[in-house]
Protein backbone atom coordinates (compact mmCIF):
# COMPACT_ATOMS: atom_id res chain seq x y z
CA UNK A 1 0.00 0.00 0.00
CA UNK A 2 1.35 3.49 -0.81
CA UNK A 3 1.86 5.99 1.80
CA UNK A 4 1.48 9.66 1.23
CA UNK A 5 3.69 12.46 2.65
CA UNK A 6 3.32 16.09 1.81
CA UNK A 7 5.70 18.94 3.21
CA UNK A 8 6.94 22.18 2.17
CA UNK A 9 3.76 24.10 3.61
CA UNK A 10 4.33 27.43 5.52
CA UNK A 11 3.52 30.50 5.88
CA UNK A 12 4.08 33.01 3.06
CA UNK A 13 3.39 36.90 1.80
CA UNK A 14 1.08 37.55 -1.34
CA UNK A 15 2.89 37.11 -4.08
CA UNK A 16 5.51 34.62 -2.93
CA UNK A 17 6.13 31.66 -3.79
CA UNK A 18 6.44 27.93 -2.40
CA UNK A 19 7.11 24.34 -2.81
CA UNK A 20 5.22 21.34 -1.92
CA UNK A 21 7.01 18.05 -1.81
CA UNK A 22 4.52 14.91 -1.82
CA UNK A 23 7.07 11.64 -0.95
CA UNK A 24 5.37 8.29 -1.55
CA UNK A 25 6.45 5.52 0.59
CA UNK A 26 5.67 1.23 0.55
CA UNK A 27 5.36 0.88 -3.78
CA UNK A 28 6.01 2.86 -6.40
CA UNK A 29 3.57 5.86 -7.97
CA UNK A 30 5.15 5.26 -11.00
CA UNK A 31 2.14 3.97 -12.54
CA UNK A 32 -0.51 5.91 -10.24
CA UNK A 33 -2.04 9.30 -10.95
CA UNK A 34 -1.38 11.91 -8.82
CA UNK A 35 -3.12 15.31 -7.62
CA UNK A 36 -3.26 17.97 -5.36
CA UNK A 37 -6.27 19.59 -4.03
CA UNK A 38 -6.84 22.02 -1.20
CA UNK A 39 -9.77 22.78 1.65
CA UNK A 40 -10.29 25.84 3.19
CA UNK A 41 -12.15 25.82 6.62
CA UNK A 42 -16.07 25.75 6.31
CA UNK A 43 -15.10 24.62 2.18
CA UNK A 44 -15.15 21.63 0.19
CA UNK A 45 -12.09 20.18 -0.74
CA UNK A 46 -11.25 21.34 -4.36
CA UNK A 47 -8.99 20.23 -6.85
CA UNK A 48 -5.83 21.96 -7.81
CA UNK A 49 -3.46 20.35 -10.31
CA UNK A 50 -3.12 16.09 -11.39
CA UNK A 51 -0.47 14.63 -13.29
CA UNK A 52 -0.31 11.15 -15.29
CA UNK A 53 1.11 8.47 -14.92
CA UNK A 54 4.31 9.40 -16.63
CA UNK A 55 3.85 13.17 -16.63
CA UNK A 56 2.62 13.55 -20.29
CA UNK A 57 -0.83 15.35 -19.14
CA UNK A 58 -1.51 18.27 -16.08
CA UNK A 59 -5.10 19.33 -15.63
CA UNK A 60 -5.12 22.54 -13.16
CA UNK A 61 -8.17 24.42 -11.80
CA UNK A 62 -8.93 27.68 -13.19
CA UNK A 63 -7.90 29.54 -10.34
CA UNK A 64 -4.32 28.31 -10.45
CA UNK A 65 -3.44 28.21 -14.23
CA UNK A 66 -0.51 29.83 -15.10
CA UNK A 67 0.65 30.26 -11.55
CA UNK A 68 0.89 26.32 -10.18
CA UNK A 69 2.74 23.91 -11.69
CA UNK A 70 2.42 19.97 -10.86
CA UNK A 71 5.45 17.71 -11.46
CA UNK A 72 6.74 14.36 -10.50
CA UNK A 73 9.91 12.47 -10.69
CA UNK A 74 9.14 8.74 -10.59
CA UNK A 75 12.62 7.57 -9.89
CA UNK A 76 12.38 9.42 -6.37
CA UNK A 77 8.71 8.85 -5.89
CA UNK A 78 7.86 12.20 -5.57
CA UNK A 79 5.22 14.54 -6.98
CA UNK A 80 5.60 18.81 -6.45
CA UNK A 81 3.51 21.51 -6.33
CA UNK A 82 5.28 24.29 -7.63
CA UNK A 83 2.97 27.65 -6.08
CA UNK A 84 3.47 30.78 -7.71
CA UNK A 85 2.03 34.27 -7.32
CA UNK A 86 0.42 33.34 -4.44
CA UNK A 87 -2.96 35.50 -3.16
CA UNK A 88 -4.61 34.90 0.15
CA UNK A 89 -7.28 33.23 -1.29
CA UNK A 90 -4.85 30.37 -1.94
CA UNK A 91 -4.70 29.60 1.80
CA UNK A 92 -5.66 26.12 2.49
CA UNK A 93 -4.43 23.14 3.61
CA UNK A 94 -3.42 21.02 0.64
CA UNK A 95 -3.25 17.21 0.32
CA UNK A 96 -1.44 15.11 -2.26
CA UNK A 97 -3.72 11.88 -3.66
CA UNK A 98 -2.56 9.31 -5.55
CA UNK A 99 -5.63 7.55 -8.59
CA UNK A 100 -4.24 3.47 -9.75
CA UNK A 101 -5.83 4.61 -12.99
CA UNK A 102 -2.83 6.53 -13.76
CA UNK A 103 -4.99 9.51 -15.09
CA UNK A 104 -4.96 13.19 -14.55
CA UNK A 105 -8.18 12.79 -12.63
CA UNK A 106 -9.85 16.42 -11.30
CA UNK A 107 -12.58 14.46 -9.28
CA UNK A 108 -11.76 13.93 -5.53
CA UNK A 109 -13.43 10.73 -5.40
CA UNK A 110 -11.64 9.54 -8.34
CA UNK A 111 -8.71 9.21 -5.41
CA UNK A 112 -7.71 6.11 -3.79
CA UNK A 113 -4.95 7.19 -1.54
CA UNK A 114 -4.32 10.66 0.29
CA UNK A 115 -1.39 11.97 2.07
CA UNK A 116 -2.74 14.04 6.09
CA UNK A 117 -2.34 17.64 4.18
CA UNK A 118 0.31 20.72 4.65
CA UNK A 119 -1.21 23.89 5.63
CA UNK A 120 -0.34 26.87 3.43
CA UNK A 121 -0.93 30.66 4.31
CA UNK A 122 -0.71 33.71 2.60
CA UNK A 123 -0.71 36.66 4.17
CA UNK A 124 -2.22 39.82 2.53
Amino acid sequence: QVQLVESGGGLVQAGGSLRLSCAASGRTISTYGMGWFRQAPGKERDFVAAISWAGSRANYADSVKGRFTISRDNAKNMVYLQLNSLKPEDSAVYYCAAVRLGLAATAWTDYDIWGQGTQVTVSS
